[in-house]
């Protein structure tokens, strides 16, 4: 995003572990994965902050902030056991937050009621949906329905920036789009529905790929000429 072009190295070595994470989960190469993984968002994280030249701003500040909690997910989630899981998912929600509060106070500015109502009616009846389809319940239902409602929202911020402003909302969206879909994978697995052959790679791309986008996304939006 600046003329400093230092942001291109980690950025290399964050699609190298990118690449070699997908590799492992597509080929069964446990091992391989598991190493790729953990360095993933602290190399995001670099890109970012050489890119933007500086967490000076509050924008970025927010962004890495998501981006570590994301760190933490992921190392939480490599391992097994209701305890890890529920980490994993607690730091992924903070992550989520992070992003909200970046983006949201930037798309939902000056929204009434008359937007707000059926927006959460819709957003509600969505995560309810996925909910049931997933079979979830017990003590896990009322966890995972705010979380699935802070998804939603996620959703909701790059949706308005899309329809307000378009430009680089559209890198939001889609990422949160990603994000949605990979939790949703996850969320598959851990209940047991849904199984199919590669199940970890899709949940891995589309992983990688949301949280790239929106760093991608936030940058522009913080270096509008770039």
């Amino acid at each position: 995003m600046t003329q400093n072009k230092s942001w291109m190295i980690p950025a290399a070595f964050f699609a190298l572990a990118a690449l070699a994470n997908w590799s492992g989960r597509l080929w069964e190469m446990e091992d391989l994965a598991r190493m790729a993984k953990p360095a993933l968002m602290p190399l995001l994280a670099v890109t970012t902050v050489a890119a933007a030249g500086g967490i000076g701003s509050r924008g970025m500040r927010l962004l890495v902030c998501a981006q570590l909690f994301g760190w933490l997910g992921d190392v939480l989630l490599m391992r097994s056991g209701f305890g890890f899981f529920v980490g994993g998912m607690a730091a992924f929600l903070m992550g989520h937050l992070f992003y909200i509060t970046l983006f949201g106070g930037k798309s939902w500015k000056g929204f009434g009621m008359k937007v707000w109502l059926p927006a959460l009616a819709v957003m509600a009846a969505i995560v309810c949906g996925l909910v049931v389809a997933i079979g979830i319940k017990g003590a896990l239902l009322g966890p995972m329905l705010v979380y699935g409602m802070i998804l939603m929202l996620l959703i909701f911020s790059g949706l308005a920036g899309v329809i307000r402003f378009g430009g680089p909302w559209w890198w939001i969206l889609s990422g949160a789009l990603l994000f949605t879909f990979s939790d949703a994978l996850i969320a598959t697995g851990s209940f047991d529905a849904l199984p199919f052959a590669g199940k970890d790679f899709v949940i891995m791309l589309t992983y990688v790929v949301a949280q790239a986008f929106l760093a991608a996304g936030a940058l522009r939006l913080e270096r509008p000429a770039a």
